[in-house]
């Protein structure tokens, strides 16, 4: 009787074992799904802000050349 409590012991504690194994393994499944979908987030950001700097710098251009064209008017108006 006392190998057969042995036994069912062990084989209580490897239960606990694998179960603990299937948590941890679940566990990290979901952080590893969660990193994948911020990983996507980040990627689609990044086209983003790549679209937003490509129309800004052209308005900035403009913008430059607005400045420009004002200092020369007041300079005619100058003289």
């Amino acid at each position: 009787q006392n190998l057969n409590e042995y036994v069912a012991a062990l084989i209580a504690l490897k239960q606990k074992m694998i179960d603990g194994d299937k948590y941890t393994v679940s566990f990290y499944l979901n952080k590893r799904l969660q990193l994948q979908f911020a990983e996507r987030e980040i990627s689609a950001l990044r086209c983003q802000v790549e679209q937003m700097l490509q129309k800004i710098l052209p308005l900035e251009k403009c913008q430059e050349e607005l400045g420009s064209l004002k200092a020369e008017l007041e300079e005619k108006k100058v003289c």
